[in-house]
């Protein structure tokens, strides 16, 4: 009976190893084929030009292709969805962004897919801080003015921004929780649109990432505080609203790489080894932050970093949009 015992238990772990050993070997042959990036936009967007960019560099360092696959719709949910249901073999990775892999949570109550249930983070992507503005043309010269303002005028300073449930309305969401005061927000069908109405008198402030915001600054825009958590060499003499206004105050417009959950963690280490590699090329980095893309320390970009900001951020909108009663259903 024992020898009986011992012999099934040697069949059964023969049997595992056996189907175990196929996987291992195409984690270890991996990439074979070129691989997608689904990016949860249209082509042309700041994200889409990121992700491009990106994978054109790392897909050197792996000697494969990556392709961006552009599955727009819903705030980023459909492409996300989609990454969400492919195939774990690592030949699909999703481009995961600040709002429908951190935001998502609280403006749905339906969502077809859970940022960190459903999902092996990858690496985190450089991020895009955001600065707030107000036209040449503004009265208001620092963000303390802003707010000082907005105290005794309640409801009557307006925000821009590209629409319900966009960074710039979530990030303009928790500055004015953050500084106590009451604001109207005014969405628009995209940044561009509310730029120009900004620029224009039509509203008071808007936030927008610091890379899409740097060609406007000076000539028709006036930069009076950032978001990150220190200055920027971008925009010389602009503080941030953490060290004058808002202690503590820091954001940003964060990118991410994750996979369908299950992924071999050999592909996961692979496809996190080549950006690592790919960030030694000076003249490439040294481009993304002379045009406000903020790169950050080989630590904060692992995979782990990116898992444990991703659950973070998804409590922290919910926060935000309770208060502001924010809800895209």
């Amino acid at each position: 009976m024992l020898h009986t015992r011992r012999t099934l238990a040697l069949t059964l772990a023969a049997g595992i190893a056996a189907l175990a050993a196929p996987a291992m070997s195409r984690a270890q042959a991996w990439p074979t084929r070129p691989i997608s990036w689904i990016v949860p936009f249209a082509a042309g967007g700041p994200t889409d030009a990121l992700a491009r960019d990106i994978a054109d560099h790392t897909g050197r360092q792996l000697g494969q292709t990556i392709l961006i696959d552009n599955a727009a719709g819903a705030g980023g949910t459909i492409g996300s969805t989609k990454a969400a249901r492919a195939a774990p073999d690592g030949y699909t990775f999703l481009v995961g962004h600040m709002g429908y892999m951190g935001a998502a949570p609280a403006l749905y109550k339906k969502l077809a897919y859970d940022p960190v249930k459903d999902f092996e983070p990858v690496l985190r992507m450089p991020d895009t801080p955001l600065v707030l503005l107000v036209s040449t043309r503004s009265p208001y010269g620092s963000a303390a003015e802003l707010i000082a303002y907005a105290k005794q005028n309640p409801g009557k300073l307006n925000f821009g921004n590209a629409g319900v449930g966009s960074t710039s309305h979530l990030v303009a969401a928790l500055f004015a929780s953050r500084a106590g005061i009451r604001i109207t927000q005014v969405a628009y069908k995209g940044a561009g649109p509310a730029m120009n109405d900004l620029i224009a008198g039509q509203v008071d402030a808007m936030f927008d990432q610091t890379n899409t915001a740097l060609p406007q600054v000076g000539a028709r825009l006036k930069a009076i505080g950032l978001t990150s958590e220190k200055e920027m060499s971008q925009f010389p003499g602009v503080p941030t609203l953490g060290a004058t206004v808002l202690p503590g105050f820091e954001t940003s417009t964060w990118f991410g790489l994750y996979a369908p959950r299950g992924t071999p963690k050999e592909i996961v280490s692979k496809m996190s080894d080549a950006y690592l590699k790919a960030l030694e090329d000076k003249a490439w980095t040294q481009k993304m932050a002379a045009q406000g893309i903020r790169l950050l320390p080989t630590a904060d970009a692992s995979a782990t970093a990116l898992g444990q900001h991703t659950a973070s951020e998804v409590e922290r909108w919910k926060k935000v949009a309770a208060e502001a009663h924010i809800s895209l259903d």
